[in-house]
C-alpha cells in the first residue's frame, strides 16, 4: 500500500507537470493565433497582386517549409479573413480571440456573424472548457437565446470537467504542433500511448483474467485467411 502522503507529494509534482504542459500550450496557440493575424494582415495589404497572390504564398512557403500543413491556400484565406474580422476591434476583444484554439476561432468567424453574441460563446469556451464539437453544437441549439435572453441554464458546469476539453483540444492543437515540426515518432508515441490506455480501459470493463493478444489477428480456415480485429485471451476459461 502507497502511503497516503507520498500519494501526495507524486500527485502534486504530476498536477505541477500537467499545468505547466496547458501554460507551455496555451502560450504557444496565443503565439500561433497572432501569427496568423499578423500574416492575414499581410496578405491583405498586399491583396493588389491580384487573385493569385493567395495561391503563389502558398507555393512559397509549401517550398521553404515542406512538412509544415497550415498554410494551405484554404487557410491562408482563413488569416485574411481573420485579419479583416478583428483589425478595428480593441485589444480586449483580439486578447480574447487569442486564447482560444485556431479551429474554435474559424468556427465562431463563421457560424456566428453578430460579434456581441460571439463574444459570449468566447467567454462561455473559456468558462466552460467546450471543445469545438461542443461550441459548434451550442450554437447550432441556439444556446445563447435559450439560456441569455430566457434565462435558461444546462447542466454543462455540473457535467463537464471546467476546461477539460479546451484545454485537451489546445494541447492537441495540430496547427500548434505542425508549426514546431514534432516528430513522426514523437506523434506515434503519443498515439501509441493513447491506443494503450484505452486497451487498458477495455479490459478492465472486461473483467479480471483477460489478457489482450491483438488486433486484425490473421488466422487461416481452409486455405482462407481471416483477421479477427481485437483478439482476447481468457487465463481462467483457457480449458
Amino acid at each position: 500500500m502507497i502511503d497516503k502522503s507520498f500519494q501526495e507529494v507524486a500527485n502534486s509534482i504530476k498536477n505541477a507537470i500537467t499545468n505547466t504542459q496547458f501554460e507551455i500550450m496555451s502560450d504557444a496557440n496565443k503565439k500561433l493565433v497572432n501569427l496568423y493575424y499578423n500574416i492575414g494582415k499581410t496578405l491583405e495589404e498586399n491583396s493588389n497582386w491580384g487573385n493569385k497572390f493567395i495561391d503563389n504564398v502558398a507555393i512559397e512557403l509549401k517550398i521553404s517549409f515542406p512538412n509544415l500543413k497550415g498554410f494551405s491556400v484554404r487557410n491562408l484565406k482563413y488569416m485574411k479573413s481573420f485579419y479583416n474580422e478583428y483589425k478595428d476591434d480593441n485589444d480586449e476583444f483580439v486578447q480574447l480571440v487569442a486564447q482560444l484554439p485556431w479551429k474554435h476561432n474559424i468556427t465562431l468567424m463563421q457560424k456566428v456573424k453578430d460579434k456581441g453574441i460571439r463574444k459570449w460563446y468566447m467567454h462561455k469556451c473559456l468558462e466552460e472548457g467546450w471543445s469545438d464539437s461542443i461550441l459548434i453544437y451550442q450554437i447550432d441549439t441556439n444556446l445563447y437565446n435559450r439560456q441569455e435572453k430566457a434565462i435558461k441554464h444546462n447542466n454543462f458546469s455540473m457535467t463537464l470537467k471546467k476546461n477539460s476539453d479546451l484545454a485537451s483540444n489546445i494541447m492537441k492543437e495540430p496547427y500548434v504542433f505542425d508549426l514546431i515540426e514534432l516528430t513522426e515518432d514523437y506523434k506515434e508515441k503519443e498515439l501509441e500511448n493513447k491506443m494503450l490506455e484505452k486497451l487498458k480501459n477495455v479490459l478492465l470493463e472486461l473483467g479480471s483474467g483477460f489478457s489482450f493478444v491483438g488486433n486484425q489477428y490473421k488466422i487461416t480456415i481452409d486455405n482462407q485467411d481471416f483477421y479477427i480485429d481485437l483478439l482476447f485471451y481468457h487465463i481462467k476459461l483457457k480449458n
